[in-house]
């Protein structure tokens, strides 16, 4: 349930695209999965983006707001119809004048999770969802999602895995508290991945690697035994390898539903740097990415 702290529950900003499209698709069928209410927001702005800045006509505006109000009708019936036969769900919606990127992450201090489109519409008055992505995913106060529109040929998506990466960082925690809840949910299996960041290493005189693979995985299993114990209903697969993390989580992402990780990680040879990668994996997995964030 919503609190006062998360009071717009999941936030998405809306621009009409293929991509807006889909991703209020997924943010209507997670906030009802959370129970939590949906807010749709639509930002424009009434300047030609350039420098100096040039206001519109007073025509142009007018439509920006008429076209603004049509993109929000549209989403909120397709929001209500991606939950139709699950329990209500409370949506609201929101036109704004404002930059798009200080908005999102202004509404993201009272939201549990703020969801984007990976790619926009080009066209006055639409919001370049694509160009501001990264943009919310560095400043947001919360997690953000970034959905593709593609449809990912997988024989049966609503039984994949959720995909985690786990690096011991404060952040990677936040995405593992994320994903186990996400897979609690669903119902579904977690694929827990540790990769390092440097498969140089194994090259070292004197580097043992079946040595360090196997306290590495005892760490791994330390630090997802608590996790394990409140979510007794997920069934859990630690994947440990050494290789780059962004390749790893880009590869395994292909048969799962969902890919969390955090957007900072800490450095030191046995961890994943998740920060250095999340771009990578935001713009080339074809399946819903959230990332996390630690303050």
């Amino acid at each position: 349930m919503s609190t006062p702290m998360n009071r717009h529950g999941i936030v998405i900003g809306v621009d009409g695209s293929p991509a807006s499209n889909a991703a209020v698709c997924w943010a209507a069928r997670d906030a009802a999965m959370r129970n939590v209410p949906l807010t749709l927001v639509h930002m424009y702005s009434t300047y030609v983006p350039t420098f100096p800045q040039i206001p519109l006509p007073a025509g142009v505006t007018v439509w920006q707001e008429q076209d603004g109000r049509q993109a929000l009708e549209e989403a909120v019936k397709i929001a209500e119809d991606a939950v139709q036969g699950h329990q209500r769900l409370a949506i609201s919606s929101e036109l704004k004048c404002s930059p798009p990127v200080a908005t999102l992450v202004e509404l993201s201090e009272e939201a549990e999770m703020v969801v984007v489109g990976s790619n926009g519409r080009g066209a006055v008055g639409r919001l370049l969802l694509g160009s501001v992505s990264s943009g919310v995913v560095q400043h947001a106060k919360c997690p953000v999602a970034v959905i593709r529109d593609e449809d990912p040929l997988m024989p049966h998506p609503q039984q994949a895995p959720v995909l985690v990466g786990i690096d011991g960082s404060p952040a990677s925690e936040l995405a593992t508290a994320i994903a186990f809840d996400e897979a609690s949910r669903r119902g579904v299996d977690l694929q827990a991945l540790h990769a390092w960041s440097d498969v140089q290493v194994l090259e070292l005189p004197g580097f043992d690697w079946a040595v360090v693979k196997a306290e590495a995985e005892r760490s791994l299993a330390e630090r997802l035994a608590g996790w394990q114990e409140r979510y007794p209903d997920v069934t859990v697969h630690r994947l440990l390898v050494c290789d780059r993390p962004a390749r790893q989580l880009i590869e395994k992402s292909e048969s799962a539903q969902l890919v969390v990780l955090g957007s900072h990680g800490r450095g030191g040879i046995a961890r994943t740097l998740l920060g250095s990668v999340s771009n990578a994996v935001v713009h080339s997995v074809r399946m819903p990415v959230i990332v996390a964030r630690s303050s």
